[in-house]
């Protein structure tokens, strides 16, 4: 897949960074409340055109694509970001969504791989609505790249199911807007783990890695549990009010904690600072399997 890499270079602010695509800078912007990456559009149109004039390129681009009726470029806002001279200006900027589909609109031979991944990705989505074990399939394959062991994506896997289930009753039940998941499912973490998400995913020392990619077995275990009692509590009970179903996942939550404290009772802290992103999975097995054997003093 085409990418922007990222760049070893420190960050000019907290949100706003360069990244490296093609070889060279592509300024960044992160928005915290929308969680979502944020690129400047002249420097990607600079890479890939080469340009004398992005600007100019711009301008005439975002004409014609408005006189399409694009609707990317409606979506497109200014942000201030660092210039060439030093100084903070307003320059358009586009999400990931938004880069690709001007990608999509830019005749240039560097622009071409970007449009084959594009179609090939398509492709295969449409392949997924016909067979969804393909899709199940990928994603075990993208794991298993990553080294995780099949073990621990069979888990991850039930995990997606117990969540998608709880979702989708939450949905059933008028839950729309994502600050609404966000409390209900922080619910559930803090009775589970004593912790909310953005909580544990600190202590862990993540960013925006998706946190459940980071737990070991007995933590994703413990998170299913605690999803699956919350949905069976709301079915049973017939949950209908907001304030219904979150005293559901704060109840769900409890009965995955109260396991977890009795697990932690007779072997120790079951959440730890390990993550994937220091110590891959498979090799962490390896370490806990050598301290296993030398405990009961096997060489």
């Amino acid at each position: 897949m085409p990418r922007f890499g990222n760049n070893s270079e420190k960050p000019n602010t907290k949100d706003n960074k360069i990244k490296i695509f093609e070889g060279k800078k592509v300024r960044t912007s992160w928005d915290d409340k929308a969680e979502k990456t944020y690129y400047s559009i002249v420097d990607v149109i600079a890479i890939l055109t080469e340009s004398v004039d992005p600007f100019a390129y711009w301008r005439k681009l975002k004409q014609r694509l408005l006189i399409e009726g694009n609707e990317t470029v409606t979506n497109c806002h200014a942000l201030k970001m660092l210039a060439a001279d030093g100084k903070l200006r307003e320059t358009d900027v586009a999400d990931t969504r938004g880069i690709l589909r001007i990608i999509q609109s830019i005749p240039s031979k560097k622009a071409e791989p970007f449009k084959l991944w594009l179609a090939k990705v398509g492709y295969e989505r449409l392949q997924e609505i016909e067979n969804p074990e393909l899709a199940q399939q990928r994603m075990k394959d993208i794991y298993e790249k990553k080294g995780y062991s099949k073990s621990w994506i069979d888990k991850r896997l039930r995990g997606i199911a117990v969540r998608q289930d709880l979702t989708d009753e939450w949905k059933n039940r008028g839950v729309e807007r994502q600050s609404d998941f966000a409390i209900l499912t922080n619910d559930i973490m803090k009775a589970t783990f004593d912790k909310d998400v953005k909580e544990y995913k600190d202590f862990k020392n993540l960013n925006r890695e998706n946190l459940r990619d980071h737990m070991g077995d007995i933590e994703l275990i413990l998170t299913m549990l605690g999803e699956a009692t919350t949905t069976k509590f709301t079915r049973e009970r017939d949950s209908e009010k907001f304030i219904e179903l979150r005293k559901d996942a704060v109840e769900g939550g409890t009965v995955a904690g109260n396991a977890r404290k009795e697990i932690e009772q007779k072997s120790g802290d079951i959440i730890t600072k390990e993550n994937y992103l220091k110590t891959k999975e498979k090799d962490k097995r390896k370490t806990k399997k050598k301290k296993k054997l030398l405990e009961v003093g096997v060489n």
